[in-house]
């Protein structure tokens, strides 16, 4: 990123400026989903989270800053347009105060068809029924941190470059490769096929501790985990090699599924049971 290379920052005093149609009605979760993924971009907030998404190779569509920062942030612009607008501008075009002072807009990559993805990685996290973006976004960072390098999504999970998932993830969503399966459950198929051992994370059907899983059934783990609540379907659970369970002390009867994706990632990448 050349901060030396970067056209001057544009002034909008204006929050109907058509310049800024990307960053309307951040807040609105259906009007975002219906507008981001057709239109192929997502947005990102941040620098931090802005520079994780410029050294993974994403094309910024423009930018959009606090004017008291253009100083400090347009050079992250580089070659796309930079606006520059006040506090009160900025709230009124997306709907929430902007006060990491930086947003920008994104095109999105192609994502990697399911076999693709299988015989690239050797640890996986399979989602099912995740619709709530920061459980997403926080399991990136988890799967990033923990040595799982690599996320299949069942068509129902929530997007990975939603705003709030990628600001939860620390940009961690950039760096693991992910892909949808489309043909949900028997895709799973395909998961064992390439060698993985597949566990669902549930307390039914005769789970064994996580920690008891044999090195062996550790060695190219997919580790399966369900919305909270319903958990995973019986479908699903019916792919599985087998079933395994975070053991709960105190009568509490399950953790956050972000949570319990830490845990259990973390046990799976020990090379051998406790």
């Amino acid at each position: 990123m050349g901060q030396n290379h970067h056209v001057p920052a544009i002034d909008i005093s204006d929050p109907e400026d058509e310049r800024l149609a990307d960053y309307r009605a951040l807040t609105d979760l259906a009007l975002r989903t219906r507008f981001e993924q057709p239109h192929g971009l997502f947005i990102a907030e941040g620098h931090q989270v802005i520079g994780r998404a410029l050294r993974a190779g994403y094309r910024m569509r423009s930018m959009l800053i606090d004017a008291k920062r253009v100083d400090q942030l347009s050079h992250l612009a580089e070659d796309a347009p930079c606006y520059a607008a006040g506090p009160d501008v900025l709230e009124s075009v997306t709907g929430f105060h902007v006060h990491r002072g930086a947003l920008a807009s994104f095109h999105r990559k192609p994502l990697p068809e399911p076999g693709e993805l299988l015989t690239s990685v050797k640890r996986l996290v399979v989602l099912e029924g995740i619709n709530n973006h920061t459980n997403i976004g926080a399991i990136f960072r988890v799967a990033a941190g923990l040595g799982f390098d690599g996320v299949l999504l069942a068509p129902d999970c929530a997007d990975p470059l939603y705003r709030r998932s990628v600001r939860v993830s620390m940009g961690e969503v950039f760096a693991v490769p992910y892909a949808y399966l489309d043909e949900w459950p028997a895709g799973l198929a395909q998961v064992r096929e390439a060698g993985f051992t597949l566990h669902g994370l549930s307390p039914s059907r005769g789970a064994i501790d996580i920690g008891r899983v044999t090195a062996e059934e550790r060695e190219r783990p997919a580790l399966l985990f369900g919305a909270e609540g319903p958990g995973l379907t019986a479908a699903a659970l019916d792919a599985c090699d087998r079933t395994v369970v975070i053991p709960m002390h105190a009568g509490v009867d399950s953790l956050n599924v972000a949570a319990a994706t830490a845990v259990a990632c973390w046990e799976l990448s020990q090379p051998t049971p406790r």
